[in-house]
């Protein structure tokens, strides 16, 4: 596609099909943003609840970010209109937070990748925040990833839950060192349009789940996609510098064995399967 070829998103679509599950939620689209998450969280550090409609849901898209973020600063490559960048901001009041990126992560695999019957799925979900498309058990080429931050306005708290997909194959030398994978592999007429519009309700739908529930409901079914599950594992944790994952709890943490049963919770720890 041509750089200068904007995709066509359908925006009022698309806010038809929210605006029930999150009234008040603005749907929009950029061409160019440094970072989604950051965009919307500026927007709401700098309403301090003196402009309503910055504390109320807003659906953001970028088609292309120029300083996307991961996880523990890490930096978030997209090629434009290759990839689907978005971010959506809304308050939530979960009793805990823990095990939100791996409930994200579920409601993104099952829309993508609906479970069908016994056959083994296609995304798998590396804790605690990353889908990958799976060539093998335990094995697999990263397909997005997932950033969660949180902001205080006024007497809320605002989630900013931001998402990383690619969708096409990459321009060359944007290859991850985990590998690359792409929705285009499981959706030959996939763009990043359409995959937005498969993945928005669904995640709308998990996040309004997941502040009446929490993580616990869905920790049992999270080991079938679980990409960890049973693998060696090396970890940053000092106390935990090797072992194999048993999956997770039912706060989202994860289970290592070595010579006792450790449980790691998201931000302690960068877990990778090990390759020997």
């Amino acid at each position: 596609m041509p750089h200068g070829q904007h995709l066509q998103w359908d925006s009022q679509a698309l806010w038809h099909e929210l605006v029930p599950l999150l009234p008040g939620l603005s749907v929009e689209v950029l061409a160019s943003v440094d970072s989604t998450n950051t965009y919307l969280l500026e927007r709401a550090r700098h309403s301090s609840g003196r402009r309503h409609e910055d504390s109320q849901p807003c659906l953001l898209v970028a088609e292309m970010q120029t300083q996307g973020r991961g996880r523990q600063g890490r930096t978030w490559h997209a090629s434009p209109r290759r990839s689907l960048t978005f971010s959506l901001a809304l308050p939530l009041d979960p009793a805990s937070w823990s095990g939100l990126s791996l409930a994200v992560g579920m409601a993104l695999a099952d829309a993508l990748d609906p479970p069908d019957g016994n056959a083994p799925p296609r995304v798998g979900l590396k804790w605690p925040n990353d889908l990958w498309l799976m060539d093998a058990p335990g094995r697999g080429r990263k397909l997005g990833g997932i950033l969660i931050e949180t902001l205080a306005v006024g007497e809320r708290r605002m989630a900013v839950i931001g998402i990383g997909l690619n969708v096409l194959p990459q321009e060359a030398g944007a290859e991850l060192s985990t590998g690359f994978a792409c929705l285009q592999e499981l959706q030959p007429q996939i763009d990043a349009p359409r995959a937005l519009r498969q993945v928005a309700a669904p995640l709308v739908r998990a996040l309004k789940r997941f502040e009446q529930q929490g993580f616990a409901p869905l920790a049992a079914a999270y080991g079938r996609r679980d990409l960890l599950l049973g693998q060696p594992v090396t970890t940053t944790y000092p106390g935990v510098p090797q072992g194999v994952a048993e999956g997770v709890d039912e706060q989202g943490a994860l289970r290592v064995r070595n010579d006792g049963l450790h449980t790691l919770v998201s931000g302690e720890v960068s877990v990778r399967p090990r390759t020997d």
